[in-house]
């Protein structure tokens, strides 16, 4: 058994900026089509500038956290923006880093990288690995590492580990932490076992050509890293600290992408969850207690934690500086300004094992708590007390008063004078002789009644009173009528028939007499559903005709059609339609069964009604 408590850092909860970095990616190209050279360019390490479309001789300025240059390598970027924040993580806290821009600004080539220059992920989990490594053995704790992958493409959460998996949902617990159930976990012990299950798991990730960029991500991937630690000793406190890893998709202009058909629509939702993403920051922003719509995407609702949440978020904005890009270029540097407003909470999520408490022996026996046993000795010690004799209650009374007075005597002698000391020795000795008779006398009474009680004598004192009785006046109540219940007579002369139960049908007509008695239905409430029991009274090509006719309306009718059939609502209606888009058409009419919820017992009973309601016509 666990309960979760929420620790905060150092004793008051902290609030944690996301922090924002803006990548300015080389020419792809040498000169731009028009020479113009570049629309943004680097003032120092945290300020840039971008020309005012308004206004070609004038610049907008922004001031970020960190601004990396053309020449900036991938490991620059590691240490100044992303590496500060991952011992968080082996702390109980969560912490995140996406990468966010256009299309062809660089975001993927930041987020994994190549070989010869590896990207944010594989070095961010390259410096988890040699994080715990470095804690001490004898600091009390156990480690363990996990990692999971997924991709967010057309509104879908598909798991990358498992590639034939099908769309996931999106679940929040009690603590509002999110979780995807049946995404796959798979625990790994060094970086090389990282390397063997994200290689493959990249390659499912669903890429394209487009007219600005070869390998094109058309979809958000999300990397999740789960460090727990575990505390060796009582209380075995656990610590649960996660790591998002986001590649998000870039926004993209469909005229000058020249994306068609598929390819259209998957930039539709790309831009629809990026459209969500920035409503999100601007409801955070407002400084108005207003909905901030996180479930109106995918993409944001896994990204709850780290925008307004409890992680500690990192926001990498890649940005191009061909012209062609100026307006994507302005945009981005938008959103990025208004995302670095944002104020997180994180907080330590940390679950402590609670034992159970052993009970003593009495208790597993009663099965309640610890005071029962005590109640049900006190219960015995008071009948013992009501079942003993009014005389040995008496003598045990005066005992009692006696003591108390030569106790009292004893005392008073101690110190008082020679003539008074004497004085109450007598008294003592009268009180001693008289102490003695009634202990004879106490001895004496248990003997006789133990005598009685094996002799079986009554006892000294007979109640020989009768019990008082309350005169029942049958004068003054009236006696009640009572009702008579008469069996249900039935005339011998009627036939069993008619004394059957008959559905509600149609009327039948005089010539499909024999039809309609098939339709009576036995007092017990069983039907028969053998074909001798109605089918064979009836013309088989009559059956056959209604069954041809049935069968065409499954297979090509539509919904109002198919509700036109006796026994067929408006649900069992469209399972019919669903079925028949999965599986084609029903090859016979027996095929019905396998719609959901038709059983051999509805069925039969179909037939029947639709098979007469044909004949009927």
């Amino acid at each position: 058994m666990a309960t979760r408590v929420a620790v905060s850092d150092g004793g008051n909860k902290k609030t944690s900026r996301v922090r924002v970095a803006v990548r300015l990616r080389p020419y792809m190209n040498k000169e731009d089509e028009k020479s113009e050279g570049p629309c943004v360019r680097g003032l120092d390490s945290q300020n840039l500038e971008i020309i005012n479309w308004r206004n070609a001789t004038e610049t907008v300025k922004y001031h970020f956290d960190v601004f990396h240059g053309e020449q900036t390598t991938q490991q620059e970027v590691f240490l100044s923006s992303v590496k500060p924040i991952l011992p968080h993580i082996l702390n109980g806290q969560n912490a995140s880093v996406f990468a966010y821009g256009p299309t062809g600004a660089g975001k993927t080539h930041t987020m994994l990288g190549s070989s010869e220059q590896p990207g944010v992920i594989p070095r961010a989990v390259r410096e988890v690995f040699k994080l715990v490594k470095a804690k001490d053995a004898s600091d009390g704790w156990d480690y363990s590492i996990g990692m999971s992958y997924l991709e967010i493409y057309n509104e879908k959460v598909l798991d990358l580990l498992s590639p034939n998996s099908q769309d996931l949902p999106i679940r929040e617990d009690k603590d509002k932490n999110i979780l995807i159930p049946g995404l796959t976990h798979m625990n790994i012990s060094k970086f090389a076992d990282f390397d063997k299950h994200f290689v493959p798991a990249t390659l499912n990730r669903t890429t394209a050509s487009t007219k600005l960029n070869q390998r094109s991500s058309r979809s958000h991937a999300i990397l999740l890293i789960k460090v727990v630690r575990t505390q060796q000793q009582l209380p075995h406190r656990q610590q649960t600290g996660k790591l998002y890893l986001v590649d998000l998709a870039g926004s993209e202009d469909n005229r000058r992408t020249g994306n068609q058909g598929i390819r259209l629509k998957e930039s539709g939702a790309i831009n629809l969850s990026l459209f969500t993403l920035s409503k999100v920051v601007d409801s955070l922003n407002s400084g108005t207690l207003v909905r901030v719509p996180y479930r109106d995407s995918k993409l944001t609702r896994l990204l709850q934690d780290s925008l307004g949440g409890s992680a500690h978020s990192v926001m990498i904005t890649n940005i191009a500086p061909e012209y062609k890009y100026y307006f994507d270029t302005f945009s981005a540097l938008n959103f990025a300004a208004k995302s670095k407003l944002i104020v997180n909470k994180p907080f330590t999520c940390e679950t402590v094992a609670v034992l159970p408490v052993k009970r003593s022996r009495e208790e597993r026996e009663t099965g309640g708590s610890g005071t029962e046993p005590q109640k049900k000795k006190h219960k015995e010690e008071k009948k013992s007390e009501h079942d003993a004799s009014p005389s040995t209650r008496n003598h045990s009374s005066s005992d009692q008063s006696l003591m108390d007075r030569l106790i009292a005597l004893e005392k008073r002698t101690m110190s008082s004078q020679d003539k008074e000391r004497l004085a109450m020795l007598k008294e003592i000795k009268e009180l001693k002789e008289k102490q003695r008779e009634l202990e004879s006398k106490a001895m004496l009474f248990s003997q006789l009644a133990g005598e009685k009680s094996i002799t079986g004598q009554e006892p000294d004192f007979e109640n020989k009173t009768t019990a008082l009785r309350r005169k029942q006046s049958d004068a003054t109540k009236p006696n009640k009528q009572q009702a008579v219940v008469q069996p249900l007579q039935v005339s011998q002369r009627q036939p069993l028939q008619q004394l059957l139960v008959v559905k509600k049908q149609s009327v039948c007509i005089k010539k499909k007499e024999e039809t309609c008695s098939d339709l009576i239905e036995s007092p017990g409430g069983k039907e028969n559903n053998t074909k001798s029991a109605w089918e064979s009274q009836l013309d088989q090509s009559m059956v056959d005709q209604s069954k041809q006719k049935i069968l065409q309306i499954l297979n090509t009718g539509c919904l109002k059609e198919l509700k036109s059939l006796q026994q067929i609502g408006d649900k069992k209606a469209k399972l019919i339609l669903g079925w028949r888009e999965i599986h084609g058409h029903f090859a016979k009419v027996e095929d019905l069964i396998q719609v959901e919820g038709m059983t051999e017992k509805r069925f039969s009973s179909f037939m029947k009604a639709n098979i007469v309601s044909a004949m009927g016509k």
